[in-house]
């Protein structure tokens, strides 16, 4: 090449770098809070009393709240599954938490997958639960960089199957007397963004908290000094360490001003368990398809891209974060993956004002349930019981069978549910056996 061909192509080869430096800037960083056990009433922005949540709560404001966000499944490892992978988990027999092969299927591709492909920086900061053999943890699902534990850790202070990658991806003792999971895991995430700050980044941040066990540190514990139940005391604590901790986080993107630019999700993965008041109306809690189990606090914020302010009142589910995750950062869907999730951009932007999902279904140890409408037929118990049929526009608690009234709709939707359920794998064997639900007495009106 002569110099003065050089010279003239200068000017091309910068305008092209200039060009790919302004469509990566033009890529959203992509910040996925998920909490663990965390119910649709437990939020301030959701109508909670017991805990002041300013920072949760501030997403609501700059962002859009869902009143009817779902998850695919009422427990831990199924729900992240169905995240993962933006597909119901049961496509693959994902049905409970622990099992034979260790977690999520190889033949899975993951969100973090889909984001490094397309040049994202990419960590998992808390809780993984979807396998803890080499080949199963998020270093090898997608993600540079975990530091979070496997499972459930059976201590906030001392927890099991703790990794840091930067030192090691086998797991390792903690012997800091300071350490709480929820205090680190957001330190390190701050920290990590920072380090990643002139890139777009992807972190997702699953925080056990507040699942069991209930524990705190006197800095919280001590913000609910006047609550005589201890147990609650320690709950509203833990809560209130994860407010704080999702404050130190997007304290660390607002210092660096990438709030602009970063799409961000809160959601829980199940209902609660029992906490007081914790499902608010909803009938039953997690691992039940009752909507106290499956609907929970749901909150996307992306500034400049979608209202502020805005509440959403139509169904969503997260099996629809992946492929808004891809559709933001540019990338296209094939229907070769088989999502079962939609982009939900356009429906928060109000520009398309259909529904994101006219059907919706759960499975899970007998359980099950299908919403069609505003339909839902569900066996939310197991056992031999039959369906019974609410319409969720009038009936939020779902006290009002109209299985009765309705036979032919019954039909209807228990025939949509049986098609999608033919569709689906075995459920894989828990390791663990499942608890039966104990039968409900109480009688509902016809």
């Amino acid at each position: 090449m002569t110099m003065l061909k050089l010279l003239l192509g200068l000017p091309l080869i910068f305008a092209a770098t200039c060009l790919a430096n302004a469509a990566a800037a033009d890529r959203p960083n992509i910040l996925l809070i998920y909490a663990d056990d965390l119910g649709y009433n437990e939020l301030g922005c959701y109508g909670g009393k017991h805990v002041p949540t300013p920072n949760i709560d501030s997403l609501a404001t700059g962002g859009v709240r869902l009143t009817q966000g779902y998850v695919s499944a009422p427990l831990c490892s199924p729900s992240r599954a169905g995240l993962m992978t933006g597909r119901y988990q049961t496509r693959f027999g994902h049905d409970n938490n622990t099992m034979v092969d260790g977690g999520l299927p190889l033949s899975e591709v993951t969100l973090g997958d889909r984001m490094k492909a397309l040049g994202y920086a990419t960590a998992t900061v808390g809780k993984w639960h979807l396998g803890n053999a080499s080949d199963r943890i998020p270093t090898s699902r997608g993600f540079n960089e975990y530091y979070g534990v496997w499972g459930n850790p059976g201590s906030y202070f001392k927890p099991r199957g703790f990794v840091d990658s930067r030192i090691s991806t086998e797991s390792r003792q903690i012997d800091d007397p300071k350490f709480y999971t929820t205090d680190a895991f957001a330190a390190r995430a701050a920290e990590w963004i920072d380090q990643h700050k002139a890139a777009p980044w992807f972190l997702y941040l699953p925080f056990n908290a507040i699942h069991s066990p209930a524990e705190a540190t006197e800095k919280y514990l001590n913000r609910f000094a006047d609550v005589d139940h201890a147990g609650n005391r320690r709950l509203f604590a833990m809560t209130s360490a994860m407010d704080d901790a999702v404050g130190t986080v997007l304290g660390k993107i607002r210092e660096l001003g990438l709030e602009s630019n970063t799409l961000i999700f809160f959601i829980s993965d199940n209902g609660a368990p029992g906490h007081p008041d914790g499902n608010g109306v909803l009938r039953g809690k997690k691992h039940t398809t009752w909507e106290g189990g499956i609907r929970v606090p749901f909150i996307v914020q992306w500034k400049g891209k979608l209202p502020t302010g805005a509440v959403y009142d139509l169904p969503a589910v997260q099996l629809d974060v992946m492929p808004t995750c891809v559709a933001a950062a540019g990338g296209t869907i094939d229907p070769k993956w088989k999502l079962d999730g939609v982009d939900l951009l356009p429906f928060l932007t109000g520009a398309n004002k259909g529904r994101t999902h006219e059907d919706l279904f759960w499975r899970i140890d007998g359980m099950w349930a299908v919403r069609h409408g505003d339909l839902k037929l569900v066996n939310g118990d197991g056992g031999d019981d039959a369906p019974e049929l609410f319409d969720l526009a009038t009936d939020l608690s779902e006290q009002h069978n109209l299985a009765a009234e309705q036979p032919a709709k019954v039909k209807e939707l228990r025939k949509l549910w049986d098609d999608w359920n033919a569709q689906q794998a075995e459920p894989r064997q828990a390791k663990e056996k499942v608890k039966p639900k104990e039968k409900r007495k109480k009688k509902r009106t016809k």
